[in-house]
């Protein structure tokens, strides 16, 4: 890992735990990072990491079942 430096608003100086879990979820959401990866950002064990998704609206579903899930939902329409 490399290390990255964020100005935020001083009123997430309290929440820093809560920001980094929150960036690292969407960064996951999005493609940019494994689980383990994201997990390891928030400094998480895997695990863990994936059960606190949903408190940021995301699943966890296991790469190839959330292809299969893409690939109906493309097959619907």
């Amino acid at each position: 890992m490399t290390t990255l430096t964020l100005e935020v608003p001083k009123s997430l100086e309290k929440d820093r735990e809560d920001t980094v879990r929150f960036i690292a979820a969407k960064l996951y959401e999005s493609d940019k990072l494994t689980l383990g990866q994201a997990a390891q950002m928030a400094g998480m064990k895997k695990w863990d990491f994936a059960e606190i998704l949903v408190d940021y609206g995301i699943h966890y579903l296991e790469p190839a079942l959330r292809e299969d899930l893409e690939a109906m939902e493309r097959e619907r329409k």
